[in-house]
This record gives structure tokens, C-alpha cells and sequence, in this order.
């Protein structure tokens, strides 16, 4: 059962997820070489559907608090390290992009699955992160085709 304050909390990590998505496709974005071109247009538009996710859930956490995330989380800056890292030593290749791609995903996407898993949430709630789920679902699985097909 869900209260107000755990409610709060959960919505703001999904924003704070979707902040971290975002940065991580921005990060992407400007690192993608001339070869890798289709690859911007699909993250330039998962970095803009993180942040229709976040105006969503922004709006829904104001109907109950003050107190809305508006930042990225530390395990997010620390994958964006890792990201730099990684193109250091040759992960920019089109394999590696898509490969930590799909490792966003599924972390994003088990955060989703869980906080489905917990009922925290009122159901105006419920009904916006049960909608987003289904997108990042989709999002993920078309980057692991593509990532499989590479």
C-alpha cells in the first residue's frame, strides 16, 4: 500500500533515472562518429521521450509535494565516466555503443519493473509509470535488435 511520502520518493527516482538517461544519450550523442549517424537520430529522440517522462512525473509528484527531483543520480554520473573510459580504450565502435546503450536500458527498465512490483503508487500514479514502462520496454528491446544485428 502506498503512502504519500513513499509515493514522492519513488516518483522522484524515476525522474532522477530519467534525468540520467537523458545526459547518458546526450554523452552519447556528441561522441557518435559519421559511420554511427542513425544511431543519434534513435538516442536524440529516447533523450527527448526521458524527458517528456520526467515533465510527466514532475507534474504528478506536485500534486503531492514541493519536493521534486530535478537533478541525475550518482550511479548515473558514474556510468557516464565509464562511458568516457570506455571510448577511450575503442568502445566507440557501433557493437559497444549499442552494447552500453542496452545496459541504460535495462537498468532503467528494471527500475520501472520494480517500482511496478511494489505498489507505491496512487493509481493516477500507477497509470503514467505503468504507460512510461511500456515505452522504455520498447525502446530497450529495439536497441538490443539493433545491437544484435550489428
Amino acid at each position: 500500500m502506498y503512502t504519500t511520502e513513499k509515493s514522492v520518493d519513488v516518483l522522484n527516482d524515476l525522474i532522477e533515472l530519467n534525468n540520467d538517461r537523458v545526459a547518458g544519450f546526450e554523452k552519447v550523442i556528441a561522441d557518435i562518429k559519421p559511420e554511427n549517424i542513425d544511431l543519434k537520430t534513435l538516442f536524440q529522440e529516447y533523450a527527448a521521450q526521458s524527458r517528456q517522462f520526467s515533465q510527466e512525473l514532475t507534474a504528478v509528484v506536485a500534486r503531492y509535494s514541493d519536493d521534486v527531483e530535478t537533478g541525475t543520480s550518482a550511479s548515473g554520473t558514474l556510468h557516464r565516466a565509464w562511458i568516457d573510459v570506455k571510448s577511450l580504450f575503442g568502445g566507440s565502435d557501433r557493437a559497444s555503443i549499442l552494447a552500453e546503450a542496452e545496459r541504460g536500458e535495462d537498468a532503467i527498465k528494471k527500475a520501472y519493473k520494480d517500482v511496478l512490483a511494489e505498489d507505491e503508487l496512487p493509481a493516477e500514479a500507477l497509470q503514467t509509470v505503468s504507460m512510461q514502462a511500456q515505452k522504455i520496454q520498447a525502446a530497450h528491446d529495439r536497441i538490443k535488435a539493433l545491437r544484435d544485428a550489428s
